[in-house]
């Protein structure tokens, strides 16, 4: 297990280096093919940094299957896996970590039944205020956008890559999402993002290998 699934108490996850974890964030598709799910993940997960489970399709009985088929996955690549949505979920299974948005739960309560070793995001969207919130409630990274048009959540907010930059003194490390692509990516990377989030940038690339790896070259 390396340095970056054991962060401290609403501090940033190091590296092994010392320094916050660097490069793609990868964001599982809306797979109810549980096989095909481990086979696309498997393709790309060797280019991530971290890999989040997020179907948004799927029951919890099916959440429950596909986040204990993708962990020895991620735990073979070295890879943490966050669960979505869904502390309880990443404490019963033992992922390394959730991420809850604004109507996922309490971050406190969360970081609390999870330990101290538990990567937890909190989605912030646009909101300076609720970044704030997230680190004094123990978020271990800040998730911010969408920055650009996104086919994977409707509805969504927008975020100005300058947020980055006014975030920047919270201390956490910071994940840009929505939208992102090869060629987009150096902005929110420049503005401060030190991970992208990405679902249909490499899932639903022609080559997601090819994807994947200029995502992360980008670092």
């Amino acid at each position: 297990m390396n340095d970056s699934r054991r962060p401290h108490r609403g501090a940033a996850p190091e590296d092994s280096a010392g320094a916050p974890p660097k490069g793609l964030y990868l964001i599982t598709p809306d797979e109810t093919d549980t096989a095909r799910l481990v086979e696309r993940v498997r393709a790309v997960l060797g280019f991530a940094t971290w890999l989040q489970y997020r179907n948004k399709q799927a029951d919890a009985a099916l959440r429950r299957v596909q986040t204990e088929a993708l962990l020895p996955l991620c735990r073979a690549a070295r890879v943490p896996l966050i669960v979505n949505d869904d502390w309880r979920l990443a404490r019963d299974l033992g992922a390394e970590g959730a991420h809850l948005g604004e109507d996922d739960g309490d971050l406190r309560a969360a970081r609390e039944a999870l330990g101290e070793s538990a990567i937890l995001g909190a989605s912030c969207y646009d909101d300076v205020d609720r970044a704030e919130t997230a680190v004094r409630a123990g978020a271990s990274y800040l998730a911010f956008g969408a920055f650009f048009p996104t086919r994977s959540k409707s509805g969504t907010r927008h975020a100005e890559p300058k947020l980055l930059h006014e975030c920047a003194h919270l201390g956490l490390p910071m994940v840009a999402i929505g939208g992102i692509t090869p060629d987009n990516a150096e902005v929110v990377i420049a503005a401060g993002a030190d991970l992208v989030a990405v679902i249909s940038g490499v899932f639903d690339a022609p080559d997601p290998v090819a994807a994947a790896r200029a995502y992360r070259a980008k670092f």
